[in-house]
């Protein structure tokens, strides 16, 4: 499994990503630029990083590989697997980003960096008390969490979590898909979820209930559950 992280960053020291090393062999990259790691000097959009990760592969020399990407690494794992499905066997994106299904008056993604931190929590949760606490933290990990959110943004700002064109190339995927959302998702709402699977060709979708944009955060076994089962068809 080749597992893409989120602008919450590396989940290495979650429980989910713990259970999963017990199922498969992860391989699970941290996007330069977060936690602390250096980003190269020609790296200034989200394209950089599909390019990194299709040489990855290229150079682990791997198939039959379960890629699975959370929100912003969701967005990664889709362009991915429109270039190039050589090396996958199935697809998962979880509360993915990357698209535009709506008009251009109309905003499809909510905005994480210029609200404040009560109302991106609730944005992200289900429960809001989930979010990290601040106050609590030592000045490394604001350090991190602010260098994290610097690299998040220059992958995603501009033009915002999406590619206008990503849309119309969707149907080159050509593996099994699934689609797995929080039900109480308040950056890319379920009906975005929606017009996402419709875009990739015989693509499911489940919802998880009680969790936002984060289920591995928030119901942990459950996506678990999901992707057990869908990595065993």
């Amino acid at each position: 499994m080749l597992l893409l992280h989120g602008g919450d960053g590396p989940q290495s020291h979650l429980p989910f990503f713990q259970r999963l090393t017990e199922q498969f062999d992860v391989i699970a990259p941290t996007h330069p630029g977060f936690a602390s790691s250096p980003i190269p000097e020609h790296f200034d959009a989200l394209e950089d990083l599909v390019y990194l990760y299709l040489d990855l592969l290229d150079a682990l020399d791997v198939r039959n590989v379960v890629l699975m990407g959370f929100a912003m690494g969701g967005w990664v794992a889709a362009e991915l697997a429109v270039w190039n499905t050589t090396r996958l066997a199935q697809l998962m994106l979880v509360d993915a980003v990357g698209i535009k299904p709506g008009d251009r008056d109309r905003r499809d993604i909510a905005d994480v960096f210029g609200a404040p931190p009560p109302a991106v929590a609730k944005l992200l949760f289900h429960d809001p008390s989930k979010a990290p606490d601040l106050a609590a933290m030592t000045d490394v990990q604001v350090t991190v969490l602010a260098a994290d959110r610097i690299a998040h943004a220059m992958y995603t700002w501009d033009p915002y979590m999406h590619n206008p064109k990503l849309r119309y190339w969707l149907h080159r995927i050509t593996v099994p898909t699934l689609l797995i959302w929080g039900a109480s998702d308040g950056v890319v709402p379920v009906a975005y979820a929606e017009a996402y699977r419709a875009m990739i060709p015989g693509a499911q979708l489940v919802i998880i209930p009680e969790a936002g944009h984060l289920p591995h955060v928030e119901q942990p076994e459950l996506l678990l559950q999901h992707v057990l089962s869908f990595t065993a068809r």
